[in-house]
Order: structure tokens, then C-alpha cells, then sequence
């Protein structure tokens, strides 16, 4: 029975899963105390944390019907993340550990990502291709076993994520904060071939699973400038559509070229950008015509929760992995090369 705690960015998460099944899945976000600043400010997403976390974990208990005591272990992000963030939820999940006399294990936040598409399908083919698109995060990776084997990363964003370059986008259409659920929105009536927007990275000689969408998002930023120019309207939801589509077509051709590449057969699409729905469209309809199985989990599960760190806490009992050290602290930036990630905190003179 493992009790998961998610707190890298702006929402405060608790799950309990126990041998793969989710018996938890509780989630607290601040994002509209965020959207007036239209991003989200670490200061402020800490305190939420602050104020979240006992109430998040007790519901999270009710809803398994469990006590704390009752739990056999706590999995918890470690990074990467914000730093203020990360310390209140590895301080509360210390705690809780502490308490109930049982285990600590650190998690990478990118193989919850991962991990929660099991909570769902049930366990991951090995090999699998393993997308993942959020709004810091795109990476391709190539996963065998998760808690037991290193993650080999095909490519990554080399700036800009997605879901990063929706956000940027969306202010400049005049869409609200999150970006990416905006222009999902918009996009619903607009034209996707109405824009001739870039597709980067994508010509003969370049990185095939590499991403950057820093060029994409000042494309579509010259092209809401241009409008405005001439004292014209802006076509938002054109202009939403046909970027939602470059964007899809990047990352599916790349994914499905990875899929071909390393002759696996299942693509894994996982992380926020993940409930989008014409990334969802558009990779099932390529990976129907390549005869390659496409998971996607539910949409709750796609965005940060506490259930995905309990899955990997979950696989990392079930796999005898050795718990995380007592002074096991947080790493923001950490890369992500294996499911478990205890950092210690540098001694005084290390840091000097």
C-alpha cells in the first residue's frame, strides 16, 4: 500500500496504489491563483502546497478507506521542479513516513509521467516508446523496465516544451491562462490549414527526435503582429488551430519514427499536453495506419498527480529497490536517467 505525493509545480497531489491498482487519486491545484500573473510563480504555488498538503493526503486516506498506519509505504517527488515547491512536499511526505514507521522513496517526476499510464493499461510493454508532453517537458524516450533498467532518451525539447509554447501563444492571441486547454478550445472552430505555421526539426538532416517549438511560437507571434499591422482582427481561433496542428504533427512524426526506428510496437503519449485532443486525434489515427498500439491515459491522469509517484513507489517496493537515505533532499533540474532519484543535500563544504 504506497502513498504518493506530488508538489513540483502548481499542484498538490496525493495517491495510494496498491500491487498497480489505484485505490487514491486526490488533486489540489492553484492554477487561478496563478493565471492573473498568466504563468505560475513559485512563491505562491509553494504556500499552496503548504496549505493543501494535510488535506489532500486525508482525503486521498478516506477515499481508500484506509488509516495512515495502514500504509506500507511513501513515494514522493524529489525533481525536477520548483525548489520551494519540491521542499514542502518531500518535508510532508518525511513526515508522514516518519510517522507511520515506514519507507521513503524519492521519484524522478518524469517517470510518474510514465508510470501513470499503467495505472490504466496495466503494466508497460517492454520495450515501449514513451512520449512526453507538458508544459516543461517534451522528451522521447525509449523504456524497458522502469524501476530496474536506465531510461534511454531518444531526444529532447531543445528549448521551448509544447506545452510551453501554447502558453506563450495564447497570451499573445489573448486567450487566458493555461494556455494549452485555451487553445483546445479555440481551435474547435477555427481552420488548421488556415496558417502555414512551421513544423521544426522536421527536414531531411535534422535531429529526427529532437523537438523545439521556440521558432513556432514566434512564428505565430509574427503572424498576430502582421494582423494587428494592417488593423486587422485577429482570426484566434484560426490562428489556435493551426498551430494546435503543428504541433501535433511534430510530435506524432516523431514519435511514430521512433516507434519504426527501434522496432517497437506501442507508443505511450503521457504528461499535459497529453489531453489535448487533436494530439490525442492525431496519433491514433497514425498509429491505426502503422499498426502500432497507442496508449494514452485518462485525462486526469495526464496532468501532475500523486497517484503516478505511487505507482512508481509501488513498482519500486514490489521491486526490492532500497529506500531513500534519511537526508535524501531535492534536485529541480534533475535529468532524468532512472525511476528512483534520492540527491543528497550538499554538505557546507561541498557547496562552498
Amino acid at each position: 500500500m504506497v502513498l504518493g505525493i506530488e508538489s513540483s509545480c502548481d499542484e498538490t497531489g496525493a495517491g495510494i496504489v496498491r500491487d498497480g491498482e489505484l485505490l487514491a487519486h486526490v488533486v489540489a491545484s492553484s492554477m487561478d491563483e496563478h493565471a492573473r500573473f498568466g504563468g505560475v510563480v513559485p512563491e505562491i504555488a509553494a504556500r499552496a502546497h503548504l496549505h493543501s498538503f494535510t488535506p489532500v493526503v486525508r482525503q486521498a486516506l478516506d477515499q481508500a478507506g484506509l488509516r495512515l498506519a495502514e500504509v506500507d509505504a511513501v513515494a514522493v517527488t524529489t525533481g525536477p521542479g520548483l525548489s520551494g515547491a519540491l521542499q514542502v512536499g518531500l518535508a510532508g511526505a518525511k513526515s508522514l513516513a516518519y510517522a507511520a514507521g515506514v519507507p521513503l522513496y524519492g521519484v524522478h517526476h518524469l517517470a510518474g509521467h510514465v508510470a501513470a499510464d499503467t495505472l490504466e493499461h496495466g503494466p508497460l510493454p517492454e520495450p515501449c516508446v514513451v512520449l512526453i508532453v507538458s508544459g516543461g517537458h517534451t522528451s522521447l524516450l525509449l523504456v524497458r523496465d522502469l524501476v530496474r533498467e536506465p531510461i534511454l532518451h531518444l531526444g529532447d525539447t531543445l528549448d521551448d516544451a509544447a506545452g510551453e509554447c501554447f502558453d506563450k501563444v495564447a497570451r499573445i492571441l489573448g486567450l487566458p491562462y493555461p494556455g494549452g486547454p485555451a487553445i483546445d478550445r479555440a481551435a474547435r472552430d477555427g481552420d488548421p490549414r488556415a496558417v502555414a505555421f512551421p513544423r521544426p526539426l522536421t527536414r531531411p538532416g535534422d535531429d529526427p527526435y529532437a523537438f523545439s517549438f521556440s521558432g513556432l511560437k514566434t512564428a505565430a507571434a509574427r503572424w498576430v503582429e502582421q494582423h494587428r499591422l494592417r488593423g486587422e482582427e485577429v482570426p484566434v481561433a484560426d490562428g489556435a488551430a493551426a498551430l494546435q496542428e503543428a504541433v501535433a504533427d511534430v510530435l506524432t512524426r516523431k514519435a511514430l519514427a521512433a516507434c519504426r526506428a527501434y522496432d517497437v510496437r506501442t507508443l505511450i503519449v503521457v504528461g499535459g499536453v497529453a489531453a489535448n485532443s487533436r494530439v490525442r486525434a492525431l496519433a491514433e489515427e497514425r498509429c491505426a495506419a502503422a499498426g502500432i498500439e497507442l496508449r494514452v491515459p485518462r485525462v486526469t491522469l495526464c496532468t501532475d498527480n500523486g497517484a503516478m509517484i505511487a505507482a512508481v513507489g509501488d513498482q519500486l517496493v514490489r521491486a526490492g529497490a532500497e529506500p531513500a537515505p534519511l537526508d535524501v533532499s531535492i534536485d529541480p533540474s534533475a535529468p532524468l536517467a532512472y525511476a528512483s532519484l534520492n540527491p543528497l543535500a550538499a554538505s557546507p563544504a561541498q557547496a562552498a
